[in-house]
C-alpha cells in the first residue's frame, strides 16, 4: 500500500507539469523573419540591342584571270601567295602559232601595199592619157575605183596585222592590279581555251569581313548605329566597320543573308583571318527591361515579385523580347514599381522581404530612418 505522503507528492508534481504545459500552449508564435532579396526599380527607356556574328576577311575585289587566246601553257611565273604588281607576267602560252599568224598578217599587209602602189601609178598614167583625150572618162573611173579598192585593202591588212600583234601579246597573262595570288587553276603543259580562268588575283588595297545574318535580323540592319570588328588574332582591338552590302537572297544551304562589312586599310589584317562583327542597333520605342533572373513561372505564366510595403506579391507579365541578358516587359508592370531580381523561387505571396544592396536598399533604409 502506497503511503499517503507519497500520493500527495505525485499529485503535486502532475499538477505542476500540467500548469507548465498549459503555459507553453498559450505562448505567442515567433515572428517570421524578413527574407533578404535583391531588387530593382523599374523605369522605361529606349532599348538598344546588339549582336555578334563570326566571319572571315576577304578582298573586296578578286579577279579570275584567263588568257584572251587559246593555247598551251609554256611557263608559270607565280605561286599561290605571291604578291604581284600591275602589269606583272603571271603565265605564258607557247607563242609559236601566234607568231606565225603575225608573220602572215604582215605579209598580207606588204602585198596590199604593193597592189596599192601599182594602182596609184596606173591611175596617174590614165589621168595623163585622159588629159590628152586618149582614153575615155569611163576607163579613168575604173582605174580610180581600182586605186581606192587597193587603198582599202591596205587599211584592212594593216588592221589585221595590228590585231594579230595583239593576239601575240595575249600569250602573256599579266596582272591587272596590285594584289596577291590566291589560286592557280592550270599548270604548265595544259591546253586552255580563251577565257578559261587560270589564276585568281585578289586586290589588297580594300578588304571586308563577310558574315551571315539570320533572316529574322536582316530588317534590323537599317537601324544599325555602330559596327565594330574584332580579329581572332587580336581580340583586344576593335576596328570600326561599315555595312557595305546586304544580299537580297538567302544562302540556300545556311538560310542566312550574306552581309559585307568594309574596314579601313590595316597592314596586319590578312586575307582569310577569322573575325567577329558586333552590330549595335539604335534604341527604339521606350520599354521596361528587367534581368532574366527576375522572371519565374507561376501557374504557367511568366511572373515577377513586386515589393509593396515591405512584402511581395506575384504579378503576371507579358514578355516582349530579349535584349542581351535582359528581358523586355510588354505589360503587367509599370515604371516606378520595385521587383525582386534574385531569390524569386524562394518567395511566397505576402512574405516580408529585406532589400540588399543597390539604390533600392538605400532608399528603403532612408524611408525607415525618416519614419522613426
Amino acid at each position: 500500500m502506497i503511503p499517503f505522503s507519497q500520493t500527495r507528492l505525485a499529485a503535486s508534481a502532475a499538477a505542476l507539469t500540467l500548469a507548465l504545459l498549459g503555459g507553453c500552449s498559450h505562448s505567442d508564435a515567433p515572428a517570421e523573419d524578413a527574407r533578404p532579396v535583391r531588387a530593382l526599380t523599374l523605369n522605361a527607356g529606349a532599348i538598344g540591342s546588339s549582336a555578334e556574328f563570326s566571319g572571315d576577311v576577304r578582298p573586296r575585289y578578286e579577279s579570275q584571270l584567263g588568257f584572251r587566246v587559246g593555247g598551251k601553257i609554256s611557263s608559270r611565273k607565280v605561286d599561290v601567295g605571291t604578291v604581284v604588281k600591275r602589269g606583272q607576267v603571271l603565265m605564258q602560252l607557247d607563242p609559236q602559232d601566234l607568231r606565225l599568224g603575225q608573220d602572215q598578217a604582215q605579209a598580207n599587209l606588204r602585198a596590199a601595199q604593193t597592189n596599192y602602189e601599182l594602182a596609184r601609178a596606173d591611175l596617174k598614167r590614165y589621168q595623163d592619157l585622159r588629159g590628152q583625150n586618149f582614153v575615155s572618162q569611163a576607163v579613168l573611173d575604173q582605174k580610180l575605183a581600182a586605186a581606192r579598192s587597193a587603198q582599202a585593202s591596205v587599211e584592212a591588212a594593216r588592221a589585221a596585222s595590228h590585231e594579230q600583234a595583239n593576239q601575240t601579246g595575249y600569250a602573256n597573262l599579266v596582272s591587272d592590279a596590285d594584289g596577291v595570288v590566291t589560286a592557280i587553276n592550270a599548270e604548265v603543259g595544259q591546253v586552255v581555251q580563251a577565257g578559261t580562268p587560270v589564276v585568281r588575283v585578289a586586290r589588297t588595297d580594300e578588304k571586308e569581313v563577310v558574315i551571315g545574318v539570320p533572316e529574322d535580323q536582316v530588317d534590323e540592319l537599317h537601324r544599325v548605329s555602330d559596327v565594330q570588328v574584332r580579329l581572332w588574332a587580336g581580340p583586344n582591338r576593335s576596328i570600326a566597320g561599315k555595312i557595305r552590302e546586304v544580299s537580297p537572297v538567302a544562302d540556300p544551304a545556311t538560310r542566312t543573308y550574306t552581309v559585307k562589312v568594309s574596314i579601313p586599310p590595316q597592314e596586319d589584317v590578312r586575307l582569310g583571318m577569322t573575325a567577329v562583327v558586333r552590330i549595335a542597333q539604335a534604341g527604339g520605342d521606350a520599354a521596361i527591361k528587367v534581368p532574366l533572373s527576375a522572371l519565374y513561372q507561376n501557374k504557367g505564366q511568366s511572373s515577377v515579385w513586386v515589393i509593396e510595403n515591405g512584402a511581395v506579391r506575384p504579378v503576371a507579365v507579358q514578355v516582349g523580347g530579349v535584349s542581351g541578358n535582359d528581358v523586355l516587359i510588354a505589360g503587367g508592370v509599370k515604371p516606378g514599381q520595385t521587383v525582386v531580381t534574385a531569390g524569386v523561387n524562394l518567395l511566397k505571396p505576402g512574405q516580408k522581404v529585406k532589400v540588399l544592396g543597390s539604390d533600392v536598399a538605400s532608399r528603403a533604409d532612408a524611408e525607415v530612418e525618416a519614419s522613426k
